[in-house]
């Protein structure tokens, strides 16, 4: 007989979601209720913007808010109170690939000022490329505002929430179904909250620009490509972070700090190299996972730089980081700099494990520090799922294989603890030397010294 086809019910349906408007309406009911039940959560999103962080305080959501003697129609209002203290923000939800509004929002802006609400959320696909960054210009809000406007994207959501499921834990058994019950409605697809999934219309177009040498800060796109560019490594982050458990940021070098100077910068490498990078910070890690896409070579780079131990010497460095590698890859490039070096010796991880000098050269110079990188084919795709390999799972499987295979296993190196200074042990004195050096203290330790025996 044949089995039966069974199919787990869902507390939160997908099915019969006809049009953009319902998927949004239902998103953000399923959001905000599990949001009001599971503590963890809403601490976890809301604490940043300002909210109580106390595990005790209380969540209320509600769904579209009609406000008086207004047309304005918030999607979302949400309540956090502890004591006599409230935060409150206005809620603004987007699915597929629908993008915010800057009138829009400032409209719910100017009703929260009117209101005394403290924040206006808007949740979307669009992804910041960092925090504390909204994805739409044209934004009224500054930031000396009694009023702050945020911006959280569904897989940022997703990511917090299997972050807390699966690595936190949640206590109450009821809320870790709901937490589960959230995060296996999110991930349908008709949910409409989804994984960033292209590079854009213009990806094409500067992919092979860059290839050709003919880009130019001019061309149509530049600004677009660069933008997606940061929203990758964003996204890439959140993964990782759902993947591992901790926080994992995107990191920029200090001259990029702001929107505009990190877009120049990404415009001008395009034009000059053709490539693309960033990075990511990770807890606890040995040192910052730094990407690379070189689009001329059409080849991807994954590296970290690896501070050398500084108690033993040349050689014994170099076992040090080959054996911290002892299941890694063998066509991994290892480079050993010399303090103060700017060019180093590099060999493959295969060969170094053969021969230890081959990472030291002629000059067997001590290693200061180590670069360890990974390479991989590019992939060529504006989207996952085509005939050809997508630039994005490209890119998120090298950063993902890196993490595993060389990131994590390595342990930085520390120096030892300081050791005590053993004191000198007493020298052993020679008896008649002694009486010598104490004639009182002979006299007194005379078998036959009586009471009133002088010294003299």
């Amino acid at each position: 007989m044949a089995e039966p086809i069974l199919t787990k019910a869902r507390l939160i349906p997908v099915s019969g979601i006809g049009s953009v408007q319902e998927a949004e309406q239902r998103a953000t009911s399923a959001f905000l209720a599990v949001l009001a039940v599971v503590r963890d959560l809403s601490q976890e999103l809301l604490s940043p913007l300002g909210a109580s962080r106390a595990q005790k305080a209380a969540v209320e959501t509600f769904i579209e808010v009609h406000m008086p003697k207004t047309k304005i129609r918030p999607d979302g209002l949400i309540k956090v109170e502890y004591g006599k203290s409230t935060w409150s923000a206005f809620v603004e939800v987007k699915t597929g690939d629908n993008p915010l509004s800057a009138d829009q929002i400032n409209g719910y802006w100017d009703l929260a000022r009117e209101w005394d609400v403290d924040h206006v959320l808007t949740i979307s696909n669009e992804i910041a490329p960092r925090d504390g960054v909204h994805p739409t210009e044209g934004l009224k809000v500054r930031s000396n505002s009694r009023v702050q406007v945020s911006h959280i994207s569904w897989s940022a959501i997703v990511s917090a929430a299997i972050r807390i499921k699966q690595h936190k834990g949640v206590t109450d058994p009821e809320q870790a179904w709901l937490l589960d019950e959230l995060i296996r409605y999110l991930e349908h697809d008709k949910s409409g909250a989804l994984d960033f999934s292209d590079m854009g219309q213009h990806w094409v177009a500067i992919r092979d620009g860059a290839r050709e040498g003919t880009l130019s800060k001019r061309s149509d796109g530049m600004e677009d490509v660069a933008a997606r560019w940061d929203q990758l490594l964003r996204f890439g982050a959140l993964r990782l972070s759902a993947d591992i458990g901790e926080d994992v940021a995107t990191v920029l070098p200090r001259s990029q700090g702001d929107v505009r100077q990190r877009t120049a910068a990404l415009i001008d490498s395009l034009c000059g190299s053709g490539t693309l990078s960033g990075g990511f910070r990770i807890p606890n890690t040995v040192g910052d996972l730094i990407v690379d896409a070189d689009l001329r070579a059409r080849q991807i780079t994954a590296s970290v730089d690896v501070d050398a131990p500084q108690d033993r010497g040349a050689r014994g460095r170099v076992s040090w980081l080959v054996g911290q590698l002892a299941d890694a890859r063998g066509d991994l490039v290892l480079e050993a700099y010399p303090k103060n070096a700017r060019t180093g010796t590099s060999a493959t991880l295969a060969q170094a494990r053969e021969d230890r000098y081959a990472l030291l050269g002629g000059h067997h110079k001590e290693p200061h520090r180590f670069k360890v990188t990974m390479r991989s084919e590019m992939g060529m795709g504006r989207k996952p799922g085509t005939r050809s390999p997508g630039f994005i799972e490209s890119i998120l499987d090298l950063v993902e294989s890196f993490y595993g295979g060389v990131v994590q296993q390595i342990t930085p190196w520390q120096p030892p603890a300081p050791k005590l200074k053993q004191s000198k042990p007493t020298p052993e004195v020679d008896q008649n030397e002694q009486r010598l050096s104490d004639p009182f203290r002979w006299v007194q330790e005379r078998p036959d010294a009586g009471e009133g025996t002088e010294a003299f």
